[in-house]
């Protein structure tokens, strides 16, 4: 998915110190409308104005359900992954490097930007019912950021049966299971499906930092009410998180290792510098072969918005 915002800011993170302990901080998402006027809204919780990342994960939007079409055209990303996870409907992928795949409730695509990738996401042209889902990013740490670009579809994720409850490992490992998608830093990522009167503990790793997004539903995570839109920090230094729900209810956990790399991230890339920065800013602009092209959509790339009057320069995770 693409930041359509026709004036991105820059958006500053990492190498700032995380504080010790475990803590509660709301952060609502803000709403912003994907493919123009009458395209769709999401709701945006990371980047947020108070915290930019939690462990490698540094984008958040939660969309629907939604009547809408999704149609994003092909745009570029750079030292990033993509992770599609959808609650209902479907998404079709297509890519510069060839990939074609159809995205459906339960299944994870996982796109590997590196040094440069181009791809769309719209809805198929016979869609099942409203659409709903999420897409995160994750930073690439600097040895893997200009790995070579890569896409994987894994349709057979492991599965944690608790009692009122079943645990979905998208990425990385919780409780012994293993994702097989690839990461690249210390992370988890992770959806609880409960049951109406569930209970549930997770096991957590204390040096992870945590935060917890319900897509559906409403539940209480450590004791806090939640619903759909805000995304809870939960801190560090966690070894069980409790979650209970009174209908059925869907929560997402987003964990890793703090991201301690100072890193920007403006419109669809993530660099190091000003640089690197306009430099892909460039590429995209000038058709490079960096990003490639992608074949079967229907329609022009997004072109590239404008570079603020100023330098952008990596600073602290938190302002």
């Amino acid at each position: 998915m693409s930041n359509v915002e026709a004036a991105p800011v820059e958006t500053p993170c990492g190498h700032e110190q995380v504080p010790d302990g475990p803590t509660h901080e709301l952060m609502p998402g803000r709403e912003v409308v994907l493919g123009g006027t009458r395209g769709m809204a999401v709701s945006r919780t990371l980047p947020h104005k108070e915290r930019r990342m939690v462990g490698a994960w540094c984008f958040v939007d939660q969309y629907g359900p939604a009547d809408h079409d999704m149609r994003v055209a092909p745009h570029p990303h750079t030292g990033l992954q993509t992770v599609s996870w959808l609650v209902a409907g479907e998404i079709l992928h297509r890519d510069s490097i060839g990939s074609v795949a159809l995205i459906r409730p339960g299944q994870l695509n996982l796109m590997t930007a590196g040094h440069g990738i181009a791809h769309s996401e719209e809805s198929p042209a016979v869609r099942t019912g409203p659409l709903h889902g999420v897409q995160l990013w994750v930073a690439l740490p600097e040895h893997a950021r200009a790995v070579a670009p890569a896409f994987a579809h894994h349709d057979d994720l492991p599965v944690l049966a608790r009692p009122g409850a079943t645990v979905t490992v998208l990425l990385g490992e919780l409780d012994g299971a293993v994702s097989p998608a690839t990461a690249y830093t210390p992370i988890v990522g992770a959806e609880a499906a409960l049951d109406a009167d569930a209970t549930l503990t997770l096991p957590l790793r204390p040096d992870f930092e945590y935060a917890a997004l319900v897509l559906d539903g409403a539940a209480h995570v450590d004791g806090v009410p939640l619903t759909p839109g805000t995304l809870l920090y939960l801190g560090r230094e966690r070894t069980t998180l409790d979650l209970s729900s009174r209908a059925p209810a869907r929560v997402l956990l987003l964990g890793g290792e703090p991201f301690e790399e100072e890193i920007v991230m403006w419109w669809n890339f993530v660099g190091r510098s000003h640089d690197d920065i306009a430099a892909a800013r460039e590429q995209w602009t000038a058709a490079d072969a960096r990003f490639g092209e992608v074949h079967g959509y229907d329609g022009d790339p997004l072109p590239a918005p404008v570079l603020p009057n100023a330098q952008l320069k990596p600073r602290g995770r938190r302002r």
